[in-house]
């Protein structure tokens, strides 16, 4: 017997920040025929993978939630894990979103269907959903990247990437090896350092990190009005927004911003090898700032060490380094990042002319609109799609105006009386070229190191090249000339 097709309007791939948003704001607009596919069994996407010691938001938490549901009672200035999960958990009961959402579902592929103006989607289970509009909100960073180490699949102790943990892993009494110095490292490795017998950190290349500011006081007050919290969130906003133009434009400015970094590494690192090894030598903002307070004390621990030669090798009970040096662990911790669009990569969508958005990008490089729409994939929107994050602030301001957009978009083709709305390819290019050239001018192609923002060319398919107000200012509005206006046979 055939399984029965289900009929929305509106489906939504990813039930984290972007699928929920999503989901909210059209509650809000008063649309209830919208349907979330999430292949997990609960909410929060990056949020309920990632639950290893330490794991934090590193942007100031009164920014760490939607403008149009903001937490009133943040317990601190950095939301911890639990807290940012438990905010979303809590959306979703209150908004009665679960109502709309089909956990344990995984999209395998999507085809647009030109006679009926519809995409017909299809889980791993090969059931079919049928929508008028499709908006991918699975998220950018979500597959685990663990480096190809020779020996690795012989370690006979346990090794975990750090979105990967689990319960049983105890790293108390254990020779410990943390493999990377990037975000999820400088979280989870003075957690480590603290139960560990000892810990090896291996660095690669070191990275700027400034100090986490404590907002005790603005976080005391915003819980007192809305008016205070508005505040608050407006002055973190154009705090962060400060470093933009640094980042995109000129990165002789952030020279100011490096001071600050090698005065927080000299306050907190009195070892002066130790200091050197942890210099970078590339302009800060190249590769993603890190803030932090206790990463290089837990550097300075007795129990801790910090290798800076490559890994060769891993055998059965330890690590190699390009010096012949054999270390003995009994836990691997990879804080080795994640696959940029590694979701999208998965995800097989056909558009029109049965052309797929891989063989799109294959032969024309990775090319959007505003990150948001492509051409040749009607009524399709991507929340945090290509080059749409942000390497000074938070990227759920970019994410509710990538939502706005795509409400939009969806207006205009109702106002129109159209069944769907395509992207132009010229207004595509257009904007693609704009984009690559702000790229071109950016820290992140200019400031002398490698980053997981760059592709196998070199190309950065991961930030947006400005300031996120203007990215919104840009998004407000839908330009009916970008679009061409298509109808069901």
């Amino acid at each position: 017997m055939s399984q029965q097709v289900r009929h929305t309007r509106v489906l939504v791939v990813g039930a984290g920040f972007a699928g929920l948003g999503m989901a909210l704001e059209l509650a809000r607009r008063g649309e209830r025929d919208f349907l979330i596919l999430e292949k997990a069994d609960a909410v929060g996407g990056t949020w309920r993978q990632n639950v290893y010691p330490g794991c934090a938001c590193d942007v100031p938490s009164v920014l760490y939630s939607y403008s149009f549901a903001p937490k009133k009672d943040w317990s601190g200035s950095h939301a911890a894990q639990p807290e940012i999960l438990g905010y979303l958990d809590e959306l979703t009961r209150r908004h009665g979103l679960g109502d709309h959402i089909e956990f344990g579902t995984e999209v395998a592929g999507a085809r647009w269907d030109e006679t009926d103006c519809r995409w017909h989607v299809f889980d791993r289970t090969g059931r079919e959903f049928v929508a008028q509009y499709l908006v991918v909100a699975s998220g950018a960073l979500n597959v685990p990247r663990i480096p190809r180490i020779a020996g690795a699949e012989t370690f006979a102790g346990q090794s975990v990437h750090s979105a990967a943990w689990h319960d049983d892993v105890d790293v108390t009494g254990k020779r410990v090896a943390v493999i990377g110095t990037g975000a999820s490292a400088v979280q989870v490795a003075p957690r480590i350092a603290r139960d560990a017998a000892s810990l090896h950190v291996f660095q690669r290349t070191p990275a700027w990190v400034l100090p986490r500011r404590q907002l005790r006081a603005a976080v005391a007050i915003s819980r007192r009005s809305a008016l205070a919290r508005k505040a608050f969130r407006a002055a973190a906003y154009w705090s962060a927004e400060s470093l933009a133009v640094g980042l995109s434009r000129y990165p002789r400015l952030l020279g100011v911003t490096e001071v600050r970094a090698r005065r927080h590494l000299r306050r907190q690192v009195p070892d002066a090898d130790l200091r050197a090894a942890l210099t970078p030598d590339y302009r800060i903002g190249c590769k993603r700032i890190l803030r932090s307070n206790d990463f290089y004390p837990a550097l300075s621990r007795e129990n801790t060490s910090l290798v800076t030669d490559a890994i060769t090798e891993i055998r059965p009970d330890g690590v190699v380094t390009a010096d012949g040096t054999h270390r003995e662990v009994d836990v691997i911790v990879y804080a080795t990042g994640f696959r940029v669009a590694g979701a999208l990569n998965r995800m097989h969508l056909v558009g029109r002319d049965g052309v797929s958005l891989l063989e799109r990008w294959q032969c024309g490089g990775v090319r959007t609109h505003l990150g948001i729409t492509v051409s040749g994939l009607p009524n399709a929107f991507f929340l945090s799609g290509p080059n749409t994050g942000l390497g000074h602030n938070s990227v759920i301001v970019m994410i509710e105006a990538q939502i706005a957009y795509a409400l939009d978009a969806m207006r205009l083709a109702d106002a129109s009386g159209a069944d769907a709305l395509d992207v132009r390819a010229d207004a595509q290019e257009a904007f693609d070229s704009l984009l690559r050239e702000r790229l071109s001018r950016g820290v992140w192609s200019t400031g002398g190191c490698a980053s997981w923002y760059l592709d196998a060319r070199g190309s950065n398919h991961a930030l947006w090249p400005g300031s996120s107000w203007r990215y919104r200012r840009r998004t407000r509005r839908v330009d009916a000339s970008d679009f061409d206006l298509l109808h069901a046979a």
